[in-house]
């Protein structure tokens, strides 16, 4: 369940980065988002969650 709720999380910030506006926000977004993308693959739950929280405070 655990690892559904962190693909979930996933989705829902891949798409608020792809949905928004281009800018230095974006930016670091998706600078964000790869990080925890890689850090998803290495199975680092911790870093993957610190990863797209900071990915959603950038979009804010």
């Amino acid at each position: 369940m655990k690892l559904n709720t962190i693909s979930e999380k996933m989705k829902s910030v891949k798409a608020s980065c792809a949905g928004a506006p281009f800018g230095e926000k974006r930016t670091q977004a998706w600078r964000h988002y790869n990080a925890a993308e890689a850090a998803h693959q290495t199975n680092d739950d911790i870093k993957t969650k610190y990863e797209l929280d900071a990915a959603r405070k950038a979009l804010a």
